[in-house]
């Protein structure tokens, strides 16, 4: 499709830096954070994670850490009881079953728990370069804007998405997507005034 190849040039172009927003540097912490950032900002997580992870500086220390004591250092993300035992138990995952790695297909990082579709994209794309189609919110509301997908449903939507994105450029181009969220085409005020993509909008349209 010309137009999905117009909109990753116009997105490129005013994101260069494709990047996920939050700060990690060994790969399982990657996936700690990203279980955190479920229903919570990317700014709060990246608040919480470096006490997080002074104080538990290893995998092995996730994995036998008091499921009490990390439920503390996360409160603030919300569902902090759930986030704090998927984070020890699926450290415990890696250490016993995984090598003390990261897995590098959907399929085994879905076996994970709290690791979902959207959490096994990430990771399948940042940390392996695979190509992944990361369907969060502000995804699926711009892919349904701009006609690229339609529908609420992430699964469904990550299956349109694939169809039509190159696959070396879907896992930046999702990351693109929350930053022009963020920026511009916000879900409730979003400024088409100064939005380099309005001519592909269907909502701005009318379509």
């Amino acid at each position: 499709m010309q137009n999905v190849n117009e909109i990753i040039s116009i997105l490129k172009a005013r994101y260069p830096e494709a990047l996920c927003a939050l700060q990690y540097e060994k790969d399982y912490e990657l996936m700690i954070a990203v279980r955190l950032s479920a229903q919570c900002t990317d700014a709060r997580v990246n608040l919480v994670t470096p006490a997080l992870f002074e104080r538990f500086p290893t995998l092995d220390s996730f994995a036998d850490a008091d499921v009490a004591e990390v439920e503390t250092l996360v409160h603030s993300c919300g569902f902090y009881k759930h986030k704090a035992r998927d984070i020890v138990l699926a450290c415990q995952m890696l250490r016993d079953k995984y090598d003390r790695k990261v897995p590098d297909s959907m399929e085994e990082l879905l076996k994970l728990p709290g690791v979902g579709r959207k959490t096994a994209n990430l990771l399948l794309g940042d940390i392996y370069g695979q190509p992944a189609v990361v369907c969060d919110t502000h995804c699926i509301r711009i892919a349904n804007r701009l006609g690229l997908a339609h529908g609420k449903e992430p699964e469904k939507v990550e299956t349109q998405l694939r169809a039509v994105l190159p696959p070396e450029e879907s896992s930046a181009f999702c990351h693109r997507i929350v930053l022009f969220g963020r920026d511009l085409c916000t879900a409730r005020n979003p400024n088409c005034g100064d939005c380099p993509l309005r001519p592909y909008c269907k909502e701005f349209s009318g379509a």
